[in-house]
């Protein structure tokens, strides 16, 4: 279970705009800042997503922020109106970073085509606005990295390959564009997360992030097992342990680590 002991703790990607949410929210985050976090990046996936995530961070100013754009597998319903929605909302000082966007050719939801043409017009808002991206890429690296390589050096801020599930060469192209890296629940699933322990130390300590994907990614190591299958922040610390203990390092310093690279990627402050 959660231990309170690890402060602080930022969760950079978590849906809480997902109807699971609706009828608790409150206690959520409650059970979130009991478990050490201080703050909360809620994800935006399409347009309207994204503009509840503002709601939400305007809700709750001081936990919880957002970030907007249309997750590639809405990218077929991605028009012109929905791209000036989402510039209109990267003015809000809440929220922080471009997307969720990028490519997913692994369910191919949205026709590839359609994915690329959104994502390139996600890379040039975060070029004109000057804001973080992050970034979702699933069995795409061959056409994802091109494109997002061709953008890099015009990117004013950096960016956060989210849910890193790829495979090592994957996560060395990516540090080569000096990017961060955030890890979920996924390391906690023997079945389809093992192969990410074996390179988890190949991180450097200041480009790795953690976040739940809540509700998702729900970590299969929780003991004892949650009788819901909804992940939520709060077992955010359970993601912690794992890798801080897969890279042998002490729960408490990891916190504090990758708590202070969500504050300098995000600008946020991070307090104790």
């Amino acid at each position: 279970m959660p231990d309170t002991a690890l402060a602080p703790l930022v969760d950079i990607g978590a849906n809480l705009g997902h109807e699971s949410f609706a009828h608790d929210l409150d206690a959520v985050l409650q059970r979130a800042v009991n478990a050490g976090l201080r703050h909360l990046l809620v994800t935006g996936t399409t347009a309207v997503a994204s503009r509840h995530a503002l709601e939400l961070a305007q809700r709750y100013p001081q936990l919880l922020f957002a970030t907007a754009g249309v997750h590639p597998h809405e990218a077929s319903h991605c028009s012109e109106a929905h791209i000036e929605e989402i510039r209109e909302l990267l003015r809000a000082p809440q929220v922080l970073a471009v997307g969720e966007t990028g490519l997913d050719f692994n369910r191919d939801y949205s026709p590839r085509d359609a994915q690329e043409r959104a994502f390139e017009q996600h890379l040039a808002l975060a070029v004109a606005c000057g804001k973080p991206l992050f970034l979702h890429q699933r069995d795409a690296h061959a056409r994802f990295f091109p494109m997002l390589k061709e953008y890099r050096d015009a990117l004013p801020q950096n960016a956060v390959v989210h849910c890193f599930t790829g495979e090592r060469h994957e996560l060395y192209d990516y540090l080569d564009l000096d990017l961060y890296i955030g890890i979920t629940g996924w390391v906690c699933d023997e079945r389809r997360g093992q192969h990410l322990l074996e390179f988890l130390h190949d991180i450097p300590r200041e480009r790795l992030l953690l976040e739940t994907d809540a509700p998702y990614l729900l970590p299969r190591t929780l003991r004892p097992k949650p009788k819901s299958r909804r992940n939520e922040p709060a077992y955010l610390t359970e993601v912690l342990r794992t890798v801080a203990t897969t890279i042998g390092e002490s729960p408490a310093v990891l916190a504090q680590q990758t708590s202070a690279n969500a504050a300098r990627l995000f600008q946020i402050l991070v307090q104790d």
